[in-house]
């Protein structure tokens, strides 16, 4: 075979492999299950994660991922202490959040432009809640203080469907997801659970119990192309 035909070949081939990496981000919802479904209702936020092809074709994955979830929200709004009075004007806002993250493996089916995937992940969950201050028109805060945190082991597991909108070098998909958040037993706040006193002290009345959620994802899957030579 002619060198310059072989070479073509390879190059085919290459771009054939389909993407070096994928890269997504998505929304999300979370439903609490359990005993976690008498403390809140829901929570909302983002993931991002990326999966790298263990194949040519990119049947199996190791996908690595980070959340973020906001479970429970409170907003005081106060005038600052002599001798400005109510001339400045202070907004503490109070939110419940989860952190997560994990890594594990992929199996997908490539159909055209549909892609069923399953992935198992192993990591971490941070349960935290945290108050922060802030003028009423300012965007950044200048105080913050965390009255409670957890980390646990946790892991999980997905099922969602890919769907291709665009092709080339970089293709991009809208990603359908469904995950069981398996977190085991943490301790956390939510609304309501600290009080203030007149005297400026306050108290916290933590919830210890198991902490299982499920979320909904709708995001976007973005191809990374490999390197061409």
């Amino acid at each position: 075979m002619a060198p310059e035909i072989e070479g073509q070949r390879f190059q085919r081939d290459r771009h054939d492999r389909g993407p070096k990496a994928h890269f997504g981000i998505s929304f999300i919802a979370a439903e609490p299950v359990g005993e976690l479904g008498a403390y809140f209702d829901e929570g909302f936020g983002g993931q991002l994660g990326v999966g790298i092809p263990v194949n040519d074709f990119g049947l199996f994955r190791i996908v690595a991922d980070l959340g973020f979830l906001i479970y429970g929200h409170e907003r005081q709004s106060y005038c600052m202490a002599l001798p400005y009075g109510c001339r400045i004007g202070l907004d503490l806002t109070t939110t419940n959040n989860i952190a997560f993250g994990g890594i594990g493996p992929e199996l997908a089916l490539p159909l055209g432009a549909i892609e069923p995937y399953v992935r198992g992940m192993m990591g971490f969950s941070y349960w935290f809640t945290n108050s922060s201050l802030s003028g009423y028109d300012d965007d950044h805060d200048f105080g913050n203080t965390t009255h409670l945190s957890d980390v646990v082991a946790a892991w999980r597991a997905a099922a969602g469907i890919r769907l291709r909108i665009s092709n080339g070098s970089k293709p991009v998909s809208i990603d359908f997801g469904v995950e069981r958040h398996e977190n085991g037993i943490a301790d956390f706040l939510t609304e309501g659970d600290i009080v203030d006193h007149a005297n400026g002290d306050i108290t916290i009345f933590p919830n210890r119990s198991e902490a299982n959620l499920m979320t909904y994802r709708i995001g976007i899957s973005i191809g990374i192309p490999r390197d061409r030579h």
